[in-house]
């Protein structure tokens, strides 16, 4: 008895760990078929000792709440469900019962309780007693009714999802790649418990209702399916749903796993309830679970390969991750060939080894992960040296989970904004290379200087396995590669993120120095602080960048790659020499704000951000508005001009100065 309370206890901190990481830190630290086998040995355990512990998983369905909004206990407690992965069992607990099979959609469970037709309320599921009051949120979901016909007391629960589309169309939009989220769920998480609902309207989220708890003097005729129709003619989305029987409740199970490629709305299974509410109702629950109804959890399809080696992957925190790499197999659709092995802890507690023989699977239809490993050789050697920069590497040990990270503070790895920075569209401009696959190509140490990029075929089987990637997107990649070999001075000096020096800066050093690299890599503090607008800290940033001897050997590596086009100069098209612009409002003859700057840039202008003594005009077609630009411009006497004059100088050839001297003649003549 005392060796398997100790198994117990074990088994439990384990996780309730993986639950906290999930849960609370947005991060996995074991595989979903990981955690559902240590469950049912707990469960096991549980049911052969008749002990179940107060901390464990089987009887606590959530964690205390962590976030500043209001909390509130739900009228009934709100208890997980019972799941099995046979559609044999789904079979054998309906019996000769109809019931309602339906997605087990993954988001966040919410409460939302309706009287007299307007919505009053709105609760996160919390720790299944007491939730978040989120109401000011729910509110904005992009399909929830704020007022609907029905007049009385409305209580109904459902899920808040965000789909894998409007998923990866945020995703998209986050320049950071550490920023990013992980997946649909989290991100729903995050945007639902906003404690300004301006973010939430901006996510997309949806609210799709599974159940009815109350709704006072409404006959349903003792039909969970009839409460969903009542509820889906006061306009709500509810959950897609099947009626099922003992004779075609395997077949829907199928249909349903044959769609679920389709189905853009997160999902994590499917949920069977019985259409009988009385007989439901009757048949009480468990400590945990409900008896009228069950989950039933994608039996996985698991295919045994061979594993090739293990791949560590460097990020920009220092974490170095294994991922598994191994002789490719079809799993639900798809051949993959590697799965992220998370941490040491899990890399150990497999025991892989080369040329072990693994099990793989997909979590829920889309995440390979490694279920288990039928050889256990053990022989994977832990990497001493970063495959990044060559640092020393060194293991940490925090709540039991080891992990192995980089030392060095000047690895690559830990520097991706640079090279984000490098090939963005005002510096070198290679369209297709987002900071994910840059990161991608550093931590396999494919690129380690910026030099590197430019020899990107050489990476092409490793890019076109890369998710969102093909031969078409890698081509398209690397024409834009080969085109940005032709740049100008000013986009190179840019490029490489000498602090304080932008785009604006860089162009009128250049101008300076005739577009000469030498001279411009080789200027002298007293010929920069010459130059409009740089000053001495600007200026010793400039010199103390190019002293140094690595950024020397960058910039060598670089201009064997690229090819200095000087840009075509017409002296007298240089309009705007020594003249300050700031631009407000919107534009109309301009594509945007941007193509205006670029029109004075090249014209021999400067464009800032803010009105300053300095400023010689205002640009903004709204000259009467009473904004804080216009306000200071009038206080410092600086003329407000509409984009309309500005383009008259460019179409006239004329300076400012030429054309206010005209207006002033003409004025007089009058």
């Amino acid at each position: 008895m005392e060796d398997k309370l100790l198994l117990m206890k074990e088994k439990i901190k384990l996780l309730n760990a993986a639950n906290k990481a999930y849960y609370q830190e947005n991060r996995e630290i074991m595989s979903n078929l990981k955690y559902d086998s240590l469950y049912d040995e707990l469960a096991e355990l549980e049911k052969e000792t008749g002990i179940t512990l107060s901390n464990s998983p089987t009887i606590n369905v959530g964690y205390e709440l962590l976030s500043n909004l209001p909390k509130e206990r739900h009228e009934k407690p709100m208890l997980s469900l019972d799941k099995t992965k046979n559609a044999s069992e789904l079979k054998d607990w309906l019996g000769n019962n109809d019931g309602l099979l339906s997605w087990k959609l993954d988001g966040l469970t919410i409460v939302l309780s309706y009287l007299d037709g307007r919505l009053v309320k709105a609760v996160t599921r919390g720790n299944g007693e007491v939730g978040e009051v989120i109401t000011n949120n729910a509110r904005v979901f992009a399909n929830i009714p704020v007022n609907i016909d029905y007049e009385g007391s409305l209580i109904l629960r459902g899920e808040a999802v965000i789909s894998y589309s409007d998923f990866e169309k945020i995703n998209s939009l986050i320049v950071d790649a550490e920023a990013k989220y992980k997946n649909p769920r989290n991100l729903c998480s995050g945007s639902v418990r906003q404690l300004n609902n301006k973010v939430t309207a901006e996510r997309n989220v949806y609210f799709y209702a599974f159940s009815l708890v109350k709704a006072e003097g409404i006959d349903f005729k003792n039909s969970r399916k009839e409460q969903l129709e009542w509820l889906s003619r006061q306009g709500f989305s509810t959950v897609e749903f099947k009626t099922v029987n003992f004779s075609n409740i395997e077949d829907t199970v199928n249909w349903f796993a044959e769609h679920i490629a389709e189905n853009d709305v997160p999902s994590d299974g499917l949920v069977l309830t019985y259409d009988n509410i009385s007989y439901g109702e009757s048949l009480g629950s468990t400590a945990k679970f409900p008896r009228d109804s069950i989950a039933y959890k994608w039996q996985d399809e698991i295919k045994e390969t061979k594993l090739l080696k293990i791949e560590w992957s460097a990020s920009r925190t220092g974490l170095i991750n294994p991922i598994a790499i191994f002789e490719p197999v079809e799993l639900e659709g798809t051949t993959v060939s590697r799965a992220s092995v998370h941490n040491l802890s899990i890399m150990e507690g497999l025991e892989l080894g080369v040329g072990d023989t693994i099990s793989v699977y997909k979590a829920n239809m889309i995440i390979p992960q490694i279920s288990d490993n039928l050889t256990r050789s053990r022989n994977i050697e832990i990497p001493e040296k970063c495959p990044v920069c060559g640092g020393e590497t060194a293991i940490k040990d925090e709540n039991d989970v080891k992990t192995l990270y980089c030392t060095n503070e000047e690895c690559l790895a830990k520097h991706i904004k640079s090279f984000t920075h490098f090939v963005s569209r005002d510096a070198i401009n290679i369209e297709g290379l987002s900071e994910a696959t840059i990161e991608k190509l550093i931590a396999r140490g494919l690129v380690k200087e910026l030099a590197d990029i430019f020899h990107i075929e050489n990476f092409r089987d490793v890019i076109t396995e890369m998710e969102g990637f093909g031969e078409k997107s890698f081509n398209n990649l690397l024409n834009s590669v080969n085109r940005a070999r032709k740049t100008t001075a000013s986009r190179l000096l840019y490029s490489l993120g000498i602090p304080n020096i932008g785009l604006s800066n860089a162009k009128i050093i250049c101008k300076k120095f005739n577009d000469d690299w030498n001279r411009i890599q080789t200027a002298q503090f007293d010929e920069l602080i010459e130059i409009s607008g740089v000053g001495d800290v600007m200026a010793n940033n400039y010199i103390n960048f190019f002293k140094d001897e690595k950024k020397q050997q960058i910039i060598f590596d670089l201009l064997r790659e690229v090819e200095l086009e000087k840009p075509y100069l017409n002296e007298s098209e240089q309009l705007f020499e020594n003249i300050n612009f700031v631009i407000t409002g919107s534009v109309e003859q301009f594509k945007n704000r941007d193509e205006l700057k670029e029109a004075i840039e090249n014209r021999g202008g400067k464009v800032t951000g803010s009105v300053t003594s300095k400023t010689n005009y205002l640009i903004n077609n709204d000259s009467l508005s009473n904004s804080s630009k216009n306000k200071k411009a009038r206080e410092l006497g600086i003329r407000i001009i509409t984009e309309n004059e500005f383009v008259q100088w460019l179409n006239e050839g004329i300076t400012p100065e030429k054309s206010e001297e005209s207006a002033a003649i003409n004025k007089n003549f009058l």
